[in-house]
C-alpha cells in the first residue's frame, strides 16, 4: 500500500533536510507549477519569475528546518515565494519604470472580457502594470493582504497602497478594454 500524500511529503521534506539532492529535485518538481504561478504574478516576465522562484526554492531548502509540520507546506512555500518576489521588487525598484499616477488612463471596460481570456492572458495583463501597481494589486486582490499589511511589507503609507491599487485597477480596465477591442477586430 502506498503511503498517504502527507506522509510522502513529510518523508520528502525530511530527506531534503538531510541534504538528499534527489529529494530536493523531487520537491522542486512537485511544487514548480504552484511556485511559478505565484512568482509570475509579481514579475515583469517569465525569466524574472523563474529567477525569483529559484531564489525562493533556495530559501526553502535552507530554511526547511524552520518549517512547522503542523501547518500547510503549500502555505509556507507560498509565503516564501511572495516574500522573495517582494525582496526582488525592492532590490530592483530603482530600475523599474513607475508610471506617473496623473497620466494613467481612466477607462472602464464594458462586457465580460475576462470570461474569454485564458489565465496566461490575464497574468500577462497584470505583468504590464508598473511594478508598484502590480505588487499592490497582487498582494491585495490575489493574496488577500490588507492595506496596512501591504504598507508595512513595502515600507509605504496605507494611502499609497490604496492609491496604487486604485490605479492598478484603472490600468487593468484600460488594458482589458484595449484587449476587448483587439479581440473584436480580429474575430470579424
Amino acid at each position: 500500500m502506498n503511503p498517504e500524500p502527507d506522509e510522502r511529503l513529510a518523508a520528502l521534506i525530511q530527506a531534503c533536510i538531510k541534504g538528499d539532492k534527489n529529494s530536493q529535485k523531487a520537491l522542486y518538481k512537485s511544487f514548480y507549477g504552484y511556485a511559478m504561478s505565484i512568482c509570475m504574478r509579481y514579475s515583469m516576465n517569465r525569466e524574472e519569475a523563474a529567477e525569483v522562484m529559484n531564489d525562493g526554492f533556495m530559501k526553502v531548502f535552507t530554511k526547511l528546518t524552520k518549517y512547522d509540520t503542523s501547518r500547510s507546506f503549500k502555505g509556507w512555500l507560498r509565503k516564501i515565494m511572495i516574500n522573495t518576489a517582494l525582496d526582488n521588487y525592492r532590490h530592483n525598484l530603482k530600475h523599474y519604470y513607475q508610471q506617473d499616477i496623473e497620466t494613467s488612463p481612466d477607462v472602464s471596460a464594458s462586457g465580460n472580457v475576462l470570461a474569454d481570456m485564458a489565465y496566461e492572458d490575464i497574468v500577462g495583463l497584470v505583468q504590464k502594470l508598473s511594478p508598484a501597481y502590480r505588487t499592490a494589486f497582487n498582494l491585495y486582490v490575489m493574496d488577500g493582504y490588507t492595506h496596512e499589511e501591504i504598507a508595512e511589507m513595502l515600507s509605504i503609507s496605507v494611502g499609497t497602497s490604496k492609491s496604487n491599487l486604485s490605479k492598478a485597477r484603472e490600468n487593468l480596465r484600460s488594458l482589458l478594454k484595449k484587449n476587448k477591442d483587439e479581440y473584436a477586430r480580429y474575430s470579424r
